[in-house]
């Protein structure tokens, strides 16, 4: 070998990225990264496509950002740094509150400045990111720019929530990362005692189990509150909600509470003309939020919705409610006084089974489950029965490409089969198929109150985000918290706070409307008509929202024995089912 060829072999070989150690990925696999639906061999194989696609980008710092909760601590404190001692690439993965995720996700939007390189937000926005261009549409990008670093084992065939994360263009603009569903929350042990049971049956004809529809949910809560009154001593209630005007107030009605009542039309993930939030959708453009244009926002199912929402909380919820935040009122029913919850996040399941808590058992299992929500009376069969939230990675187009790529490696590894399992195992935030049948699972289902069996169950896909009838969460969702929360505090009925917020999202659709900043799937509102000229078109197309007032909103109340309800659903694989 020559001098200069000695010379240049030695710079190439002081100049080129560092292999990571093999020994380093398998400490990672050994310590970290159990159980998986991966053997081994198959996450070493994973892992060292990581640190081989990520070469380029050895020594760069990237941002990440999310939310804060279990899952993305977990990611935040234990995978970024495997990420990085795997890669090379140094990544920070911030933590910060949901309202501020979204808040510098605008400044980015809206000035065009690289803030954080990848984020992990809401699929709620899915409206929002499709519209405004500029958003990377991810199905475009692994087949395109991002080719070289989007892994050949990301199986998005295996992830539950794309549906959600997919645009009217039929393009997937974020990769779920993190899901968990709000569902009825019930003390088991109390619905099965037989001295409650024969009482519940005497007073109203049928059986104290998980409510079908609302005016069972209705029944057992005065019951608890006013006939059992006491358990050991302690004053129980029928209900748990929380209603201080507040931030929080807004998720507790755009996370679906309409859509639980009936509002809106039929349709897998969200209504179709008439979402969820009463906004109305022609093609791919919303057209307006109100009755008088063919919305359902303050339609009569709506305003049902409210006042359910006020009266429960008024006679069945401990006093303190209506003064609590979300985050206040979270903990209380792990203090053992309160006999069923409408609105329950799956997100607490992990500090509901904690040892030594007033509903745990003794050997482990909770004395609570969940299950499915109820219906109130304007729902239809077909239409969603509440919320699921999908937190998933997004890449914007005004991050520069090379930072981009290095993001999107980062936010695959978070998803990828080698540490989803474990990380649906700290966090129990289902994101794959594979990971919610996974053995592990089936042996954990007994202490986790019935997680497992929901999400395994064919009931789980009527629970869903919000969805592409939105064009603009951020503006949109404010507006909820601050009108809902005149009727909670008693500043207005439900009718009129309902009417306020059609009116004050009608503004922001015409706002948009005239900007013409989202382009040919922009707002273009409808002209005001009566409510009974939408009525009659609605009956006219096969449509259901929106609904004229019922003439009794509480019929027979309904219900299901929950250890029958479980046994009904499939305990197969959808895959074993479909190959049999």
């Amino acid at each position: 070998m020559t001098s200069a060829a000695a010379l240049i072999t030695a710079t190439a070989l002081l100049t080129a990225p560092a292999k990571a150690d093999d020994a380093t990925i398998q400490k990672w696999i050994d310590s970290e990264f159990q159980p998986s639906t991966l053997s081994k061999a198959d996450q070493l194989k994973e892992l060292q496509w990581y640190e081989k696609a990520a070469q380029p980008f050895k020594g760069m710092e990237i941002n990440i950002v999310s939310e804060t909760i279990t899952t993305h601590e977990y990611e935040s404190r234990t995978l970024a740094k495997a990420f990085s001692e795997i890669t090379g690439i140094k990544l920070k993965h911030d933590l910060i509150q949901e309202g501020d995720v979204v808040e510098k996700l605008q400044t980015q939007m809206q000035s065009g400045k690289n803030v954080y390189d990848g984020w992990i937000n809401d699929s709620d926005l899915i409206g929002t990111h499709f519209r405004y261009g500029q958003t990377i549409a991810l199905s475009d990008y692994m087949t395109a720019e991002g080719k070289d670093v989007t892994s050949p084992t990301l199986d998005v065939k295996d992830f539950i929530g794309t549906s959600f994360t997919t645009g009217p263009d039929k393009k997937m603009y974020q990769l779920p990362d993190q899901q968990f569903a709000n569902l009825y929350w019930f003390r088991y042990d109390w619905f099965t005692n037989p001295d409650y049971k024969a009482k519940f049956k005497a007073k109203y004809g049928y059986d104290l189990g998980v409510p079908v529809n609302w005016s069972a949910y209705e029944d057992i809560a005065e019951f608890f509150t006013n006939d059992i009154k006491e358990i050991n001593g302690v004053k129980v209630y029928g209900h748990m909600d929380y209603g201080k005007k507040d931030p929080s107030l807004g998720w507790r009605f755009t996370d679906a509470w309409l859509s639980m009542a009936g509002n809106g039309d039929k349709g897998l993930p969200n209504g179709l003309p008439v979402d969820e939030w009463g906004i109305r959708m022609e093609g791919c453009r919303p057209v307006g939020s109100s009755v008088e244009r063919g919305g359902d926002t303050n339609g009569p199912a709506a305003v049902y919705s409210i006042a359910k929402y006020l009266d429960w909380m008024k006679k069945y919820a401990p006093p303190q409610a209506q003064g609590m935040t979300f985050s206040e009122s979270g903990p209380v029913p792990a203090q053992g006084n309160i006999a069923q919850q409408m609105f329950w996040y799956t997100a607490f399941t992990a500090d509901m089974v904690k040892p030594g808590l007033a509903v745990m058992n003794a050997d482990g299992t909770p004395k609570w489950r969940m299950a499915p929500s109820p219906h109130g009376s304007y729902w239809k069969e077909g239409m969603k029965l509440g919320y699921q939230d999908v937190g998933s990675g997004t890449l914007l187009k005004s991050t520069p490409a090379d930072r981009r790529k290095a993001a999107w490696l980062y936010l695959q590894f978070i998803t990828s089969k080698t540490v989803s399992l474990k990380k649906s195992h700290v966090g129990l935030t289902f994101i794959r198929e594979s990971d919610i049948w996974d053995k592990s699972f089936t042996e954990r289902a007994p202490k986790l109150g019935g997680l497992v069996e929901f999400y395994r169950s064919p009931a789980r896909v009527q629970w869903s985000p919000t969805g592409n009838n939105i064009p603009d969460y951020p503006k949109l969702a404010q507006l909820w918290w601050q009108n809902i929360g005149d009727a909670s505090s008693g500043a207005k009925t439900p009718q009129q706070a309902m009417d306020s917020l059609a009116a004050a999202q009608d503004s922001v659709l015409e706002r948009l409307e005239r900007s013409k900043v989202q382009g040919e799937c922009g707002p273009k509102l409808n002209k005001k008509e009566t409510a009974e000229f939408w009525y009659n078109k609605s009956a006219k197309d096969g449509n259901i929202a929106p609904q004229r007032k019922l003439a009794n909103e509480k019929p027979k109340g309904e219900t299901v024995d929950y250890d029958t309800l479980i046994k009904s659903w499939p305990a197969t694989p959808p895959q074993k089912r479909a190959s049999n």
